[in-house]
């Protein structure tokens, strides 16, 4: 009998594993199984600053590029100050811009808030959280001109990777590095 029940469990996972794989789209199967380097063009719509950036080399993170993306994440409203920026949410980036089938630069409204700014936006009706994820260094704001919003939204959320939060009025979509959740 326990014979059987290992057996069991063990087709139980198999089966469990080949579900859950069959359920990624296939660019994102692809792209998990087959490592290569990982590149952004991003734009600061506050700063002016464009950047190219090949942050993952295929084999891990490039120290340096990221330094640069944190410096282009930077909160402009303080002084610019820095802060390390989950490279989780550049893979996001990177995985939704595979999803969409696009290779455009992407325009950054907001990344990295200290909390004087966020509190300072954080206005009645402004949409802006108290304890917001900008604030960690796990969030962005951002569009993709050509791409529209509805559709930036629909692929993050297919993927399931953390937050996604949809603003059409303001023009842009908010992704973070937290518990898969939406908003609109």
């Amino acid at each position: 009998m326990d014979q059987i029940d290992k057996y069991r469990r063990k087709w139980l996972a198999l089966g469990g594993a080949t579900m859950g794989m069959a359920m990624l789209p296939n660019d994102a199967f692809a792209m998990l199984a087959t490592p290569r380097p990982r590149v952004l063009v991003i734009n600061n719509l506050h700063t002016g600053e464009t950047l190219k950036t090949e942050f993952f080399d295929g084999k891990q993170y490039n120290r340096d590029e990221l330094a640069r993306l944190n410096h282009l994440f930077r909160d402009y409203r303080a002084g610019g100050q820095v802060k390390n920026i989950d490279p989780q949410l550049f893979d996001h980036l990177y995985r939704l811009q595979i999803a969409l089938g696009i290779n455009k630069p992407v325009q950054l409204v907001s990344g990295y808030r200290t909390l004087a700014t966020n509190n300072m936006l954080r206005k009645p009706g402004s949409g802006v959280a108290k304890h917001s994820y900008h604030t960690l260094g796990r969030a962005m704001d951002f569009h993709i001109e050509g791409v529209e919003l509805a559709n930036i939204r629909k692929a993050a959320l297919k993927m399931r990777m953390g937050g996604v939060g949809y603003y059409p009025r303001s023009d842009f979509v908010h992704i973070d590095t937290g518990p898969n959740r939406s908003w609109s």
